[in-house]
């Protein structure tokens, strides 16, 4: 009760500090991430619409991708806006509400993201290693259920984890040294004692990283010891093709991830924080489909014909 007391009687605010540091990159930084954050949405949207009027994408390795590019949608919606926001004025203020909703929303995407690339994983091993069975194994009501259970999943982490910072006591106004309100700097913000919400950071985080992980190692090796059995060069190079997408998206993503969280906290390493933290929140959405329509033969004819329909029509 004194928790929720303080909380509200006192005004609880947050200043997003971003890049206030580089006044000179103000204006550069926000036209960048403004052309980011377009092409990322044109290319989200455009994904899930090709996918959506195209029958020939309509298989569980697209209707995967259709719902890992609204998932990348959300997450850069979620931040970038903000972002964009605290470039071009002076009040970087955020209140604790609003501060606790971005959260939620970031991390319930960025946790759904994770399992989707599971679940891509998890098809791929059944596309590859047992291709006779893959149309029942994969069929459409198991895909709803893992896609459902990887939101499921992702909101009932973040809720956890943001209950876990609303019980939490504030004072005043907090100063958060970079442009995105993210659980470490929220908790550390805190004036009260963080001992349970370090722990459910560390218990869950680690089992959801572990879990997607093994999942996605577990399904790759069984999928390379597939491949390498195989007695055809073009079945083996088909193979790889098919994965080459899925295992760069991967790449990035948990690169991107385990930098971020194996940078030490210190006042010089701040900027590499922030810099990570730009190409993990703001780039990576962007980066998704472009990475699917450039290396997936399918989509790219998917473009070609949507393009070539378009000219037609005018």
């Amino acid at each position: 009760m004194m928790t929720e007391d303080r909380n509200q009687s006192t005004e609880v605010i947050f200043i997003l500090l971003g890049f206030s540091d580089y006044p000179d990159l103000q204006v550069p930084l926000f036209l960048l991430f403004l052309v980011i954050y377009v092409v990322t949405v044109m290319g989200n949207l455009g994904m899930i619409m090709i996918i959506k009027i195209n029958p020939k994408l309509h298989t569980p390795m697209y209707f995967f991708l259709s719902h890992l590019s609204f998932v990348d949608f959300c997450y850069s919606t979620g931040v970038t806006p903000k972002l964009l926001e605290n470039l071009i004025v002076e009040d970087r203020k955020i209140s604790f509400g609003s501060c606790i909703t971005q959260y939620f929303f970031t991390a319930t995407s960025v946790l759904a993201e994770a399992f989707l690339l599971a679940v891509m994983a998890y098809d791929r091993f059944v596309a590859i290693c047992n291709p006779l069975l893959y149309m029942i194994t994969m069929s459409r009501k198991r895909c709803m259920v893992l896609v459902t259970g990887a939101y499921v999943w992702g909101i009932s982490s973040s809720l956890i984890f943001t209950y876990s910072l609303i019980r939490l006591s504030f004072c005043g106004t907090n100063i958060i040294n970079n442009f995105l309100c993210e659980y470490s700097v929220i908790l550390s913000a805190s004036c009260s004692d963080r001992h349970i919400s370090e722990m459910i950071l560390f218990i869950l985080a680690n089992f959801n990283v572990l879990s997607t992980l093994t999942t996605i190692l577990t399904s790759y090796i069984l999928i390379f010891v597939t491949i390498l059995k195989m007695q055809s060069a073009s079945g083996r190079h088909k193979a790889f093709s098919t994965c080459a997408s899925h295992l760069t998206a991967i790449s990035i993503f948990y690169g991107t991830l385990l930098f971020l969280y194996c940078v030490p906290s210190s006042k010089n390493s701040w900027l590499i924080i922030k810099v990570t933290s730009v190409f993990y929140t703001v780039v990576i959405p962007m980066l998704n489909p472009l990475i699917y329509s450039l290396r997936n033969k399918d989509v790219k004819e998917a473009v070609r014909k949507l393009m070539s329909t378009k000219i037609c029509s005018f």
